[in-house]
């Protein structure tokens, strides 16, 4: 499905509700699944989620996650721990090309049985649950936070816990500290102190108690941006956001102050207005610990024709696709100026933006919805556009809602 937006202008700044954060949500699913006392709510409905719960729930031997790649982390360390059962676990094309070898080789070291089924280093994986006798595992600090967060999340559950050392300096401290905080939550007792992260093991049963899920920041992201390229005075109310969050993204509120976005704070929802103070000059961002809305303030900067410079980029080239590379082609169709390295990217500032441009999405949900604002600005349309379920089902009617034109 592609959808065109006519170049638009917002007309209605009533509540958006935002579902719960899929981080957030595929960690505490996870968590469920090994203590069931713990019920959810304001769960993620976006695809992720869904499938990890199907997974979680499915007695089947083979489990397709097909491009959930949070869902393969996480569930790649709850499988290799459920004892006696044999099962296979993969996704799409795209998931057989995104590395595990890391996670697995961490895994292997505990104790695990895990096997590759086609190219070394890559799912699918074929993994023989067991009890894990070691642990001790030293990880790279600057690999992805979901392999580091899949151990945790098991942690509690091996014998003996677990002492898991990092070296180097740490990528996407936010994401680890938010899998610490809701291991804290539950009752489990962790420590994170320079290089080191220590699980105990939970030996007592949990009481009952209901979490819940606090709204997902990236998907906030892009009405920061939709409020950035609005006329000045422009507002936006969405919820359920707290000012404490546990998610790195919630950086966003310091970050698009640059771009003229005042963010104030109430009981649950946060409302977004428009100043005329855009910074000009000298953005740079560093996104290590955020680099999902890099997307988002790439276009926006583009959008208010502003340079801004963003390192600490390197996770992006194995997600859905190889997101500097996608942004620097889409960008560029629209008349940008774009630079990238390894892990970096910079958007030259520009006057000009081409209309009737065809963005396409690369089966990645957040190129869909980073350019989508863009529609402020030019018509533009937006292929394969239901590509945006993944994280946020109802993002093209929520824009509909606000005044965007779309067909």
């Amino acid at each position: 499905m592609d959808i065109s937006i006519q170049k638009s202008k917002l007309i209605n700044f009533e509540n958006v509700k935002i579902t719960g954060s899929k981080s957030e949500s595929n960690r505490l699913l996870l968590l469920q699944a090994l203590y069931p006392e713990i019920l959810i709510e304001n769960l993620s409905n976006s695809d992720d989620s869904v499938l990890m719960q199907k997974a979680l729930k499915s007695k089947e031997s083979i489990v397709d996650i097909h491009h959930a790649g949070t869902a393969m982390r996480f569930l790649t360390a709850y499988l290799s721990i459920q004892e006696d059962e044999e099962v296979v676990i993969t996704g799409s094309s795209r998931m057989k090309e995104r590395p595990i070898k890391i996670l697995v080789e961490a895994l292997r070291v505990l104790g695990a049985d895990i096997s590759y089924l086609e190219n070394e280093g890559f799912p699918p994986l074929k993994i023989v649950g067991k009890k894990l006798s070691k642990n001790k595992v030293t990880l790279e600090a600057n690999v992805s936070s979901q392999y580091i967060s899949a151990l945790l999340l098991i942690a509690s559950k091996l014998e003996d816990g677990l002492e898991l050392t990092l070296n180097g300096k740490i990528t996407s401290v936010p994401y680890i500290k938010m899998t610490l905080s809701l291991l804290n939550e539950i009752g489990v007792e962790t420590s994170f102190v320079d290089n080191k992260i220590e699980v105990k093991p939970n030996i007592l049963e949990l009481k009952p108690q209901t979490l819940v899920v606090e709204s997902d920041w990236s998907s906030a992201s892009y009405f920061f941006s939709i409020i950035a390229l609005s006329e000045v005075g422009t507002e936006i109310t969405i919820s359920s956001y707290k000012k404490e969050s546990l998610q790195g993204d919630s950086v966003l509120a310091k970050i698009y102050q640059n771009f003229g976005v005042d963010t104030h704070f109430n009981s649950l929802s946060i409302r977004l207005v428009k100043t005329g103070d855009v910074k000009v000059s000298g953005l740079v961002f560093h996104l290590s610990d955020a680099p999902d809305i890099a997307q988002t303030i790439a276009v926006t900067a583009f959008g208010l024709g502003v340079e801004c410079y963003m390192t600490g980029l390197h996770t992006l080239k194995i997600k859905e696709t190889d997101r500097l590379v996608a942004l620097k082609t889409e960008l560029e169709k629209l008349g940008a100026e774009v630079i990238i390295t390894e892990d970096s990217l910079r958007v030259k500032a520009s006057n000009t933006i081409k209309t009737n441009i065809s963005i396409d999405t690369y089966k990645d949900h957040r190129m869909a919805m980073a350019f989508a604002p863009l529609g402020l600005k030019t018509d533009l349309t937006i292929k394969k556009a239901d590509v945006v379920s993944k994280s946020y089902p109802q993002f093209w009617g929520d824009l509909t809602t606000i005044g965007f034109k779309l067909k």
